[in-house]
């Protein structure tokens, strides 16, 4: 077992013990700090708090037969900027944002914005350059749920020289008008949030609510919890996020960001409530995050068609390892919106678990050229209970032309400027059990085949009681469970020990490929 640091500030220490565990690890762990029992561990992942600024710590983890220790010093810190100092009250009843707003903006740099126990209500609260926010054990950053107490950020702002262009809002990888986040950052670097607090969307299906016929604008689009766009060195560490009006935590054109350790909360059957979506960001790592939600866990994404095409932005050199993702569609997805292109995906050591899909990549017809899909890894995954453990659907039916005999058609058309492209995917030493629908589901289109994709030590086993439904979200299909690795339109496969046990019918369903090797 080795123990070593990942993530700290002048308060708290994030270490990593690699034992062999993914996401939890394979023994419980006592952890001493300077000789004192700090607490127990059982995850991969863990956090230490109530630290001294700029102090030496000797963090020592002991196990049954195993012992790692380390030296880490925490970083320097000026001052303390104490919220309620600032006539936050932390009541729940009064409106606590100018206060807290006032804290933020009067923090020098190396140095924190405190927010202690209580209950905060808020409506949005907007970040500044090298800013360190510390939510405490306890402290709760409560959302207001009346939208006309939110900015509305409109989507796009012509320059007064009518040549370029200026993008605030966004929706579903359009530039629309839409409501500010919880958390807003724009065009803001070195920033820090972190604790153990927790921020509070207050999201339900009231008729006064977010979750009321929520595909309906109502002024604008409903707001994310966190929103980051075009921001730079932002680390979110600790914290728990729920109930979100709409996507979780959402970066936008930001580059060099960390999710470590969080928790991401929302109900099963709540809309739109992705975890965590990077859309056209570069270079971010997602580590040791819990999700358990309504929709996609995390979705990488890079506009729709408009922004794809323009800025050609794709999202690219992301890392996802040691997460749990629980209840929701996909556990990763790449797209709908991936106009600018997604590459150089690592997922690894990560948990899947009652998801409707455990990679789930969707485009259409109409993404367009630079729409490419490529670099993608997925390693050491466990699967249970998810439904179609791989799909790659180049039939998408989103947007009102989705049903078109231009996306659905099964027939080879002309490849243009419109013609999205899936080149190299690798899938390697996984275990799914329990599956219900299928055991793998690839789509690829006729005229612009996926390039290769490389199944190594993969095995997929089916629940007892399976239930019926489609593998993808593509028209011509028909519910079904059992159904064994069904790819089509792939130029390079290779099944290297791939098992299928429990399925009805041939394990491999294969169809126009062009080079298999087993």
């Amino acid at each position: 077992m080795r123990v070593s640091s990942i993530f700290k500030t002048a308060r708290c220490v994030t270490i990593e013990l690699a034992d062999g565990g993914i996401f939890q690890t394979g023994q419980p762990y006592d952890i001493y700090v300077n000789d004192r029992l700090y607490g127990k561990t059982e995850r991969v992942i863990t956090s230490i708090y109530d630290l001294k600024p700029d102090t030496e710590y000797e963090i020592r983890v002991e196990g049954d037969g195993a012992r790692a220790a380390l030296t880490v010093r925490t970083d320097t810190e000026f001052v303390t900027l104490n919220v309620r100092d600032f006539g936050a009250k932390g009541d729940g009843i009064c409106d606590d944002t100018l206060f807290i707003q006032a804290a933020v903006m009067a923090c020098p740099k190396q140095s924190r914005v405190l927010i202690p126990e209580g209950t905060y209500r808020i409506t949005s609260l907007f970040l500044k350059d090298d800013l360190n926010l510390e939510l405490v054990k306890g402290a709760v950053l409560s959302a207001e749920t009346d939208r006309t107490k939110f900015p509305v950020f409109p989507g796009l702002i012509q320059s007064y020289d009518e040549e370029s262009e200026y993008n605030l809002g966004t929706w579903e990888g359009n530039p629309l008008p839409m409501f500010s986040g919880i958390i807003t950052g724009v065009h803001v670097k070195h920033v820090k949030i972190y604790g153990q607090g927790t921020i509070e969307g207050n999201a339900s299906d009231k008729s006064d609510n977010w979750w009321y016929h929520a595909k309906e604008k109502r002024i604008a689009f409903r707001p994310r919890m966190i929103f980051l766009n075009h921001c730079e060195d932002v680390v979110l560490q600790g914290i728990r996020v729920q109930n979100s009006p709409s996507w979780n935590i959402h970066p936008y054109f930001s580059d060099h960001l960390r999710f470590i350790d969080l928790t991401v909360l929302n109900p099963k059957d709540s809309p739109n409530t992705d975890g965590l979506d990077p859309e056209s960001c570069k270079d971010v790592e997602i580590v040791g995050i819990y999700f358990s939600l309504g929709d996609d866990c995390i979705a990488l994404k890079s506009g729709k068609i408009y922004m794809g095409a323009k800025y050609k932005t794709p999202c690219e050199d992301i890392t996802i390892r040691q997460c749990c993702m629980r209840d929701g569609h996909g556990s990763i997805t790449i797209g709908s919106e991936m106009a600018g292109g997604v590459k150089n995906l690592t997922v690894k050591d990560c948990l899947f678990f009652h998801t409707d899909r455990g990679l789930r990549i969707k485009t259409r017809r109409g993404r367009g050229q630079a729409a490419v899909i490529d670099g993608v890894l997925f390693e050491r995954i466990r699967m249970d209970h998810v439904m179609t453990p791989f799909v790659i659907n180049c039939f998408y039916f989103c947007d009102p032309d989705g049903h078109t005999e231009y996306v659905r058609s099964k027939e080879a058309l002309p490849v243009d400027e419109r013609t999205p492209r899936i080149r190299t995917m690798v899938f390697r030493n996984i275990e799914a059990e329990n599956c219900h629908v299928a055991a793998a589901y690839l789509y690829g289109l006729p005229e612009q085949k996926i390039e290769k994709v490389i199944m190594e030590h993969v095995h997929v086993t089916y629940a007892e009681h399976p239930s019926c439904d489609v593998p993808a979200m593509m028209d011509g299909l028909e519910p079904c469970s059992r159904v064994g690795i069904f790819a089509e339109n792939i130029e390079e496969l290779t099944l290297r020990d791939v098992s299928v046990e429990g399925q009805d019918g041939e394990a491999f369903i294969l169809k126009h490929i062009d080079r298999l090797e087993e």
